[in-house]
């Protein structure tokens, strides 16, 4: 499941936002993707996922190359991403969140409906009982009959997290899961990361907190001015002068 970018490029307007870039990450560990603002993180995120086209370059998952596929193609096959700004159906319980998200649902075709209603009531449990699961795992299940749109930014990043989750992804894409998150949702966040990280999921993620970070990750990449110009254990990374330099204006 290992996910392997090779001399991606991508530019706009004759700018280059991502210049060659190559990594392979960890198929079940953590890697952190840091970098000031105007690096080419979030179009790099947005490319490996499908959002965006390649001008050129490669991009492998599990053995195969994807860089053609549609972002539902790469969903199914385990790839997803979440965003920096959650976009939860607001009107909608956070148990209904989760549940739209799972795929293969048999209620969406018109004709199951008609002649397959047993098959739709069974999947319509299973679905559900998926979803009371990760609430639970996510610490929301006293919040699953709540209105979405009334959660506050930390529980919407874990419902985000839970969407991406009922699909059943083998690796995830965090877009800065921290951003206007209280230390105390961080920690939870995290807490649910690692525990599905050592389950056998690999994540990367853009995070502008080093310090939440660097605890949790096992491997930094650094990219600056579309580049990547560091890669290798957080403490280390952090502690290179091209990466001071480059990151935070060389001050330590």
């Amino acid at each position: 499941m290992t996910l392997s970018v090779h001399g991606l490029r991508k530019s706009f307007s004759g700018l280059c936002v991502v210049d060659d870039v190559s990594f392979e990450a960890d198929p079940v560990g953590i890697t952190g993707l840091i970098g000031p603002n105007g690096a080419g993180k979030s179009t790099l995120f947005s490319v490996i996922t499908g959002f965006l086209g390649a001008d050129a370059g490669t991009i492998s998952f599990d053995g195969g190359k994807i860089q053609t596929l549609s972002p539902q193609a790469r969903a199914r096959r385990g790839l997803v991403r979440t965003f920096q700004v959650p976009r939860p159906f607001a009107d909608l319980s956070v148990r209904e969140n989760l549940m739209v998200a799972a795929a293969s649902q048999t209620g969406e075709h018109v004709l199951s409906l008609l002649l397959r209603r047993g098959t739709v009531r069974q999947r319509e449990s299973a679905v559900m009982a998926q979803a009371n699961a990760l609430l639970e795992f996510l610490g929301l299940s006293h919040l699953a009959a709540s209105r979405a749109g009334g959660l506050s930014g930390g529980q919407q990043k874990l419902l985000e997290l839970g969407r991406a989750l009922m699909t059943e992804p083998r690796y995830i894409l965090l877009d800065e899961p921290y951003a206007g998150v209280n230390p105390v949702l961080i920690e939870q966040i995290s807490l649910r990361i690692r525990s599905l990280s050592q389950r056998g999921t690999g994540f990367l993620i853009v995070e502008h907190n080093l310090p939440a970070l660097s605890r949790l990750a096992d491997r930094l990449l650094v990219m600056d001015r579309g580049r990547l110009i560091a890669s290798g254990a957080p403490e280390a990374v952090l502690a290179d002068p091209v990466v001071q330099d480059a990151y935070i204006g060389g001050s330590a």
